[in-house]
């Protein structure tokens, strides 16, 4: 095993390509931002940049909840926020705007025509793709954060969150500019409150694509992929062609479409959590003759009220040191049980099996090392609820 910490196995530390693409992230959403201020008054900029953020802190936080079986590096969810806030939303309201000027002045279609065939032809195949990209990019270049459909959709949906808070500045602005107070109102129930995870769920298609073709080998997975793309911007143009040409009606009907596309994501999670407990509770019994995996272990990884309640004993008998050190185990038990499983689909060789593994080990142990030791209980007295590692 190399000298180096054990804990890069967990990849939380950020790196020099992430802190560059934070950096090109950030600049583009300040033009996109700039754009929004020429565009309009800059009193109404910052009242719409101020009702597009309010929301985001519930929206991210109900993303997340999904996300704590095996959660994703902070520095990966961050990007992809950043990226659909930044990147996505510049190229995709620079190209989206060339599209309607060459529909409305060389096609010579009326500038409300034009601007529904756009939105629902256009906008979908350059807004989808633009967010897909940074799937494509985990794909190519953090594989191995994919371990199934969850990590896909979780991913997706923070690039879909940070897509749609820009994309709300733009229209809050513009609904101020034509329609004053009353229309601004309007736009914000539509797309604040009754559509907040329209984006997410288009590009959660793409999402579960990927992490499919990530545990996964042979060319299949372009296919996979490909089916995953074209349905995103599918449901995305058919939300937008609804709400463009049918109108109260056809956005109800579109509304319930992405319903049913939102309770099979959750099927899909709540599923693909079932999946994270098999592997835990295939693999790591093994390990019980090194010490670092006994069954209480076994059994308190299985359900997320036991790690919770294991996280609360860490606390109360160790403080924060104890509740890293617990985070820390079960972070890395899930992980070496999700490495076994890369190995048996031959996502990974030997070589970085065992590197890997060595290292989640290490972790493990570290991890252990630092648990409290729990107050012996007086005579007569109960034992404290929650974990305990006993001996």
């Amino acid at each position: 095993m190399a000298s180096r910490d054990p804990r890069w196995v967990l990849r939380e530390r950020p790196s020099v390509a992430l802190i560059a693409g934070l950096v090109l992230t950030g600049l583009c959403g300040l033009v996109s931002f700039s754009f929004d201020v020429l565009n309009g008054d800059p009193v109404y900029f910052f009242i719409a940049l101020g009702l597009a953020l309010a929301p985001v802190p519930v929206l991210l936080a109900a993303v997340l909840a999904l996300d704590r079986m095996e959660p994703e590096p902070r520095s990966n969810l961050i990007f992809a926020f950043a990226w659909g806030a930044g990147v996505a939303v510049l190229v995709a309201g620079v190209i989206n705007s060339f599209n309607l000027f060459y529909i409305e002045n060389t096609v010579r279609l009326g500038y409300d025509y034009a601007r529904n065939l756009a939105a629902t032809f256009g906008a979908p195949v350059v807004e989808e793709t633009m967010k897909g990209l940074v799937l494509l990019g985990l794909l190519r270049f953090k594989r191995a954060e994919l371990d199934g459909p969850t990590d896909g959709i979780i991913y997706a949906s923070m690039v879909g969150l940070g897509f749609a808070m820009s994309e709300n500045v733009s229209y809050y602005v513009a609904a101020l500019d034509d329609l004053g107070a009353q229309g601004l109102a309007v736009t914000v129930v539509l797309r604040g409150i009754l559509s907040p995870f329209a984006h997410p769920l288009f590009t959660s298609m793409i999402g579960v694509a990927v992490a499919y073709a990530a545990q996964r080998q042979g060319s299949m997975r372009i296919f996979v992929i490909a089916a995953g793309w074209i349905g995103a911007m599918a449901l995305h143009g058919i939300w937008n062609g609804f709400a463009s040409y049918v109108g109260l009606g056809g956005l109800v009907v579109a509304y319930l479409l992405l319903m049913i596309v939102l309770f099979v994501m959750i099927w899909i999670i709540f599923r693909d959590r079932k999946r994270i407990v098999g592997l835990i509770q295939s693999y790591l019994p093994a390990y019980r003759p090194t010490g670092l995996v006994a069954q209480y272990d076994v059994n308190m990884l299985s359900s997320l009220p036991g790690r919770r309640q294991a996280r609360q004993w860490a606390r109360t008998h160790g403080g924060r040191g104890g509740l890293r050190a617990m985070n820390d185990y079960q972070l890395a038990a899930t992980e070496l049980g999700l490495l076994h499983e890369r190995a048996r689909r031959g996502v990974i060789d030997e070589s970085t099996f065992d590197e890997e593994q060595q290292a989640l080990l290490e972790c493990m142990a570290g991890a252990r090392a630092q648990f409290p030791v729990p107050q012996p209980v007086p005579p007569g007295g109960e034992a404290s609820p929650g974990y305990r590692p006993g001996p």
